[in-house]
């Protein structure tokens, strides 16, 4: 049999769930590519990641840290059962979340990160 007819593996990243107290589910990937943990660790420090400009505050490094985090490893989240798939999607509703919310998805991903990442220095 030749290479093209062979049916090749794909490859597919573990993950995770995490549930808040409400019942909501968010699955966030086991694997963070060494550009993007480069990024994040740029993007945490002030010093910006690829084509973003230096954060004005430390507080402003953090939050964008964090949304490049929660971007990279979300793979899913399901709020009162409906599911968010779609990275711009899963990015719009966590800015929309409630503090409550992005408090509960900053613990699940310094819980993640310290499990799966024990490098990345999760905000």
């Amino acid at each position: 049999m030749g290479r093209r007819a062979r049916q090749r593996e794909k490859l597919t990243a573990p993950s995770s769930d995490y549930t808040d107290p409400h019942g909501n589910v968010l699955t966030l990937r086991g694997s963070l590519t060494p550009g993007a943990r480069r990024e994040y660790a740029q993007t945490l420090h002030g010093v910006g990641g690829a084509g973003s400009r230096p954060s004005a505050t430390r507080e402003d490094a953090e939050q964008r840290a964090f949304e490049l985090l929660f971007e990279r490893l979300a793979v899913r989240w399901v709020i009162a059962g409906a599911p968010i798939e779609r990275q711009r999607e899963l990015l719009a509703r966590l800015r929309v979340a409630s503090p409550e919310e992005r408090a509960w998805v900053r613990g699940a991903l310094r819980e993640h990160c310290a499990e799966w990442f024990p490098d990345v220095a999760a905000p």
